[in-house]
């Protein structure tokens, strides 16, 4: 058997988990695992916009901002979030993904970056019906983020937040936080 080259280009198309190098808020490449995450082909999302891989134009635009604001003095950022899949048996599927990664120039932020992605869906799974504030809320939640800290991270007040938690409590059937969390976590 002929040795495997191991170069970057091999790692990165077959790293075990979804990469993306990005410019501008655009793919700028895309590993094998982020096209079978997303079930697309590789001209649906090289040189595309990162919204076509959110359920709303809403919150690409929102996690954009949060993105911003959120990045560490190095450039990084991670969170979990609802994501769409793209093309494929599954196309409009929404599903949980941790992304995280790092903008090159922390100081502009969506100038250049790195981002890996990892379906989070065979263990977190989306039985209920959330609308995109509520999604935000539920992700924000279960970083453990109290009101104060997700209306600040989302420009709400924190009554706008306690009304969307009772929301989702209601949707899922969770009578306290820790509660709503622990059902959010397990789908």
């Amino acid at each position: 058997m002929a040795p495997i080259a191991l170069d970057y280009r091999t790692a990165f198309d077959l790293a075990p988990i979804g990469l993306v190098m990005s410019r501008q808020r655009q793919i700028v490449d895309c590993n094998q695992q982020v096209l079978a995450m997303f079930g697309a082909q590789r001209d649906q999302l090289v040189g595309q916009s990162f919204q076509v891989l959110y359920p709303t134009h809403d919150e690409f635009e929102r996690t954009g901002a949060r993105i911003v604001a959120s990045l560490d003095t190095r450039g990084w950022y991670a969170d979990d979030r609802v994501m769409k899949r793209v093309d494929g048996p599954q196309r409009g599927e929404l599903f949980w993904c941790h992304v995280s990664g790092r903008a090159l120039d922390p100081r502009e932020p969506h100038a250049a970056g790195i981002w890996a992605f990892e379906d989070l869906s065979s263990r977190r799974k989306l039985k209920v019906e959330f609308t995109a504030r509520e999604r935000e809320i539920a992700a924000l939640l279960i970083d453990g983020l109290t009101s104060k800290l997700i209306g600040k991270k989302l420009a709400i007040s924190p009554r706008t937040v306690d009304v969307y938690r009772a929301r989702l409590m209601r949707k899922v059937g969770a009578s306290t936080t820790p509660e709503l969390v622990n059902k959010l976590l397990a789908g």
